[in-house]
Protein backbone atom coordinates (compact mmCIF):
# COMPACT_ATOMS: atom_id res chain seq x y z
CA UNK A 1 0.00 0.00 0.00
CA UNK A 2 1.39 3.64 -1.06
CA UNK A 3 0.47 6.55 1.56
CA UNK A 4 -1.84 7.53 -0.97
CA UNK A 5 -4.13 4.66 0.00
CA UNK A 6 -4.31 6.05 3.49
CA UNK A 7 -5.75 9.30 1.91
CA UNK A 8 -9.01 8.27 0.39
CA UNK A 9 -12.54 7.52 1.69
CA UNK A 10 -14.10 9.31 5.00
CA UNK A 11 -15.17 12.33 5.06
CA UNK A 12 -13.36 15.68 3.42
CA UNK A 13 -14.06 19.04 4.56
CA UNK A 14 -15.88 20.83 2.10
CA UNK A 15 -17.08 17.52 0.39
CA UNK A 16 -20.51 16.33 -0.24
CA UNK A 17 -23.78 17.92 -0.11
CA UNK A 18 -24.79 20.71 1.91
CA UNK A 19 -26.88 20.10 4.73
CA UNK A 20 -30.45 21.46 3.26
CA UNK A 21 -29.85 21.14 -0.46
CA UNK A 22 -32.19 18.47 -1.08
CA UNK A 23 -34.93 18.80 -3.16
CA UNK A 24 -36.92 19.37 0.29
CA UNK A 25 -34.47 22.25 1.12
CA UNK A 26 -33.77 20.49 4.86
CA UNK A 27 -32.19 17.29 5.76
CA UNK A 28 -33.72 14.05 4.71
CA UNK A 29 -33.80 10.76 6.24
CA UNK A 30 -34.17 6.69 5.17
CA UNK A 31 -36.93 5.55 6.03
CA UNK A 32 -39.02 2.50 5.22
CA UNK A 33 -42.25 2.46 4.08
CA UNK A 34 -44.97 -0.11 4.03
CA UNK A 35 -45.21 -1.25 0.27
CA UNK A 36 -48.92 -0.56 0.43
CA UNK A 37 -48.40 3.16 1.02
CA UNK A 38 -45.72 3.86 -1.23
CA UNK A 39 -47.54 5.23 -4.14
CA UNK A 40 -48.94 7.74 -1.67
CA UNK A 41 -46.19 8.41 0.09
CA UNK A 42 -44.54 8.85 -3.14
CA UNK A 43 -47.34 11.18 -4.25
CA UNK A 44 -46.94 13.40 -0.89
CA UNK A 45 -42.76 14.16 -1.48
CA UNK A 46 -44.24 15.20 -4.88
CA UNK A 47 -45.83 17.60 -3.89
CA UNK A 48 -43.36 18.57 -0.89
CA UNK A 49 -41.17 19.55 -3.74
CA UNK A 50 -43.08 22.15 -4.88
CA UNK A 51 -43.19 23.84 -1.15
CA UNK A 52 -41.27 26.50 -0.43
CA UNK A 53 -40.73 28.57 2.57
CA UNK A 54 -41.58 32.10 0.72
CA UNK A 55 -44.90 30.42 -0.75
CA UNK A 56 -46.18 29.23 3.25
CA UNK A 57 -44.30 32.61 4.79
CA UNK A 58 -46.69 35.39 2.06
CA UNK A 59 -49.85 33.75 2.79
CA UNK A 60 -52.13 35.97 4.79
CA UNK A 61 -53.65 33.83 7.76
CA UNK A 62 -50.00 33.14 7.68
CA UNK A 63 -47.80 34.89 10.40
CA UNK A 64 -44.30 34.61 12.45
CA UNK A 65 -42.96 34.66 15.81
CA UNK A 66 -40.83 37.93 16.62
CA UNK A 67 -37.99 36.73 17.13
CA UNK A 68 -35.68 40.03 17.34
CA UNK A 69 -39.01 41.83 20.21
CA UNK A 70 -38.55 42.17 23.34
CA UNK A 71 -39.27 38.68 25.15
CA UNK A 72 -41.56 39.24 28.26
CA UNK A 73 -41.18 36.66 30.80
CA UNK A 74 -44.21 35.52 33.49
CA UNK A 75 -43.45 34.73 36.73
CA UNK A 76 -43.63 30.72 37.09
CA UNK A 77 -44.77 29.55 39.96
CA UNK A 78 -43.58 26.17 41.74
CA UNK A 79 -46.53 25.06 43.03
CA UNK A 80 -49.57 23.15 40.67
CA UNK A 81 -53.01 24.30 40.75
CA UNK A 82 -55.33 21.75 42.09
CA UNK A 83 -58.23 21.04 39.55
CA UNK A 84 -60.19 19.67 42.29
CA UNK A 85 -60.40 20.92 46.26
CA UNK A 86 -58.38 24.02 46.58
CA UNK A 87 -54.77 22.47 48.58
CA UNK A 88 -52.14 25.66 50.58
CA UNK A 89 -49.86 27.05 47.39
CA UNK A 90 -46.38 27.38 47.62
CA UNK A 91 -45.52 31.08 47.89
CA UNK A 92 -42.21 31.18 45.65
CA UNK A 93 -41.61 31.61 42.22
CA UNK A 94 -39.91 28.66 40.24
CA UNK A 95 -38.55 30.90 37.44
CA UNK A 96 -39.59 33.13 34.76
CA UNK A 97 -41.21 31.85 32.14
CA UNK A 98 -40.52 32.98 28.03
CA UNK A 99 -43.53 31.87 26.18
CA UNK A 100 -41.69 31.65 23.21
CA UNK A 101 -39.09 29.15 24.96
CA UNK A 102 -42.44 27.06 25.97
CA UNK A 103 -44.21 26.76 22.70
CA UNK A 104 -41.25 27.24 19.64
CA UNK A 105 -38.57 24.51 19.56
CA UNK A 106 -36.97 25.78 16.42
CA UNK A 107 -37.75 29.35 15.54
CA UNK A 108 -36.22 28.93 12.10
CA UNK A 109 -39.20 26.35 11.00
CA UNK A 110 -42.44 27.76 13.22
CA UNK A 111 -45.07 29.61 12.19
CA UNK A 112 -48.70 30.23 13.81
CA UNK A 113 -52.12 30.25 11.85
CA UNK A 114 -55.41 30.68 13.08
CA UNK A 115 -57.92 27.96 13.43
CA UNK A 116 -61.43 28.11 11.85
CA UNK A 117 -64.48 25.98 12.09
CA UNK A 118 -65.15 22.76 14.62
CA UNK A 119 -63.93 20.03 12.64
CA UNK A 120 -61.00 19.59 15.09
CA UNK A 121 -62.69 20.56 18.38
CA UNK A 122 -62.15 16.62 19.34
CA UNK A 123 -58.30 17.65 19.25
CA UNK A 124 -59.28 20.48 21.64
CA UNK A 125 -58.69 23.50 18.74
CA UNK A 126 -61.46 25.61 18.64
CA UNK A 127 -62.56 28.64 16.08
CA UNK A 128 -60.36 31.08 16.74
CA UNK A 129 -56.97 29.11 18.55
CA UNK A 130 -53.58 30.00 17.37
CA UNK A 131 -51.95 26.61 16.05
CA UNK A 132 -48.03 26.68 16.56
CA UNK A 133 -46.64 24.53 13.56
CA UNK A 134 -43.34 23.03 13.08
CA UNK A 135 -42.11 22.60 9.34
CA UNK A 136 -39.78 20.23 10.73
CA UNK A 137 -41.83 17.94 12.07
CA UNK A 138 -42.07 14.65 10.54
CA UNK A 139 -45.85 14.32 9.21
CA UNK A 140 -46.58 10.97 10.44
CA UNK A 141 -49.51 9.29 10.55
CA UNK A 142 -51.46 10.33 13.43
CA UNK A 143 -50.02 13.92 13.76
CA UNK A 144 -52.25 17.05 13.27
CA UNK A 145 -51.09 18.31 10.35
CA UNK A 146 -51.56 21.58 8.58
CA UNK A 147 -51.77 21.60 4.83
CA UNK A 148 -52.99 23.20 1.70
CA UNK A 149 -55.69 21.48 0.11
CA UNK A 150 -56.11 22.26 -3.82
CA UNK A 151 -55.20 25.82 -2.52
CA UNK A 152 -56.96 26.17 0.87
CA UNK A 153 -55.69 26.06 4.52
CA UNK A 154 -57.09 23.20 6.37
CA UNK A 155 -55.93 21.40 9.64
CA UNK A 156 -56.67 17.88 10.05
CA UNK A 157 -54.97 14.34 11.48
CA UNK A 158 -53.15 12.60 9.37
CA UNK A 159 -54.39 8.96 9.18
CA UNK A 160 -54.36 5.47 7.65
CA UNK A 161 -57.84 3.47 6.74
CA UNK A 162 -57.36 0.53 4.34
CA UNK A 163 -54.17 1.55 2.98
CA UNK A 164 -54.42 5.04 2.13
CA UNK A 165 -53.56 7.98 3.98
CA UNK A 166 -56.81 10.57 4.77
CA UNK A 167 -57.41 14.19 6.54
CA UNK A 168 -59.31 13.12 9.24
CA UNK A 169 -61.11 15.37 11.33
CA UNK A 170 -62.19 14.90 15.24
CA UNK A 171 -65.30 15.82 14.91
CA UNK A 172 -68.25 13.14 14.19
CA UNK A 173 -70.42 15.64 11.99
CA UNK A 174 -67.44 16.50 9.64
CA UNK A 175 -66.29 13.18 6.95
CA UNK A 176 -62.84 12.46 6.03
CA UNK A 177 -61.23 13.81 3.35
CA UNK A 178 -59.11 11.21 0.83
CA UNK A 179 -56.22 11.94 -0.65
CA UNK A 180 -57.05 11.34 -4.45
CA UNK A 181 -54.49 11.37 -6.99
CA UNK A 182 -56.19 14.50 -8.46
CA UNK A 183 -56.10 16.40 -5.54
CA UNK A 184 -53.19 19.13 -5.27
CA UNK A 185 -51.87 19.18 -1.13
CA UNK A 186 -49.02 19.83 0.22
CA UNK A 187 -48.46 19.71 4.13
CA UNK A 188 -46.87 23.07 5.39
CA UNK A 189 -46.11 21.38 8.73
CA UNK A 190 -47.39 19.73 12.02
CA UNK A 191 -48.66 21.10 15.06
CA UNK A 192 -46.92 21.42 18.48
CA UNK A 193 -48.85 23.20 20.43
CA UNK A 194 -52.49 24.93 20.56
CA UNK A 195 -53.16 28.84 21.65
CA UNK A 196 -56.63 28.56 23.41
CA UNK A 197 -58.35 31.68 25.21
CA UNK A 198 -60.82 30.47 27.95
Amino acid sequence: MTEDTFKRGGSRPGAGRKKGSSVYGEPTKAVRVPESLLATVTELLEHKKKQTAEEIMNHPDVFLPDLDGPIPSIPFYGASVAAGFPSPADDFIEKRLDLNELLISKPASTFFVRAEGESMLGAGIHPGDVLVVDRSVNANVGKVVVCALDGELTVKRLRSKEGKLVLSPENPEYPDIPLNEGAEMVIWGVVTSVIHNV
